[in-house]
């Protein structure tokens, strides 16, 4: 399956119980694991990247009871965070995508 056919819009619940939709934005791998880069902007444009929240969770695979897998985001720690950030700002800078957007999350 192509990284385009994977993204997608997740729906979850922060750490104050309200609703939370967020846009996959790009999956990637890090030592090895997945990650994936959500944002809250469901229609990304140059207008409202600045008011955008970036996430970068942990994705952990596991099956159903159909047998189908069922991918869940999982929060990471604040140090792994900082890495994982400077990763997705040099894959955006390569890309010519989202630069510098992620500096303060």
């Amino acid at each position: 399956m192509s990284e385009d056919e994977r993204l997608d819009i997740v729906e979850g619940i922060d750490e104050d119980g309200n609703r939370l939709i967020l846009r996959v934005n790009r999956y990637f791998y890090y030592n090895g694991e997945e990650y994936v880069l959500l944002s809250d902007d469901i229609e990304e444009t140059e207008e409202n990247l600045e008011d955008v929240t970036f996430f970068v969770m942990k994705v952990t695979v596991s099956t159903d009871e159909d047998g189908e897998e069922i991918e869940e985001f999982e929060p990471v720690e604040q140090e792994l965070m900082e890495a994982l950030i400077e990763v997705v700002q040099t894959n955006f800078e390569d890309d010519g995508d989202i630069e510098d957007e992620l500096g303060d999350e």
